[in-house]
């Protein structure tokens, strides 16, 4: 396990499989709980998360796959669309720049 420093992220990569439209929904509400914070949110298909990403969001089924694409990558896998408490832990680490464990 990981630790990463909220602080220390700048761009959040919301991966999925097919462009869900919840996924979407996931990385436009994380627009808006981390505007004020200067983190650069962005949705992607997983097979191509960008090597620039600090952070990478994915459904839990899409972990293992988010992991061999992004070895390097902190990932964080959650089980529900809105209201997940990993997500929400992310949220509040990157608002008091916290530690995260990945």
């Amino acid at each position: 396990m990981a630790t990463i420093n909220g602080k220390d992220i700048k761009k959040l990569v919301v991966a999925c499989d097919a462009g869900m439209g919840s996924s979407v929904m996931l990385a436009s509400t994380l627009r808006k709980q981390l505007g004020k914070s200067g983190v650069t949110v962005e949705h992607t298909p997983v097979n191509s998360i960008p090597a620039d990403a600090d952070l990478v969001v994915c459904h839990s089924g899409l972990a293992a796959r988010a992991r061999s694409v992004a070895p390097s990558k902190p990932i964080v896998p959650f089980q529900i669309f809105l209201g997940d408490p990993a997500v929400t832990k992310i949220v509040k680490a990157i608002q008091q720049g916290s530690d995260i464990n990945v």
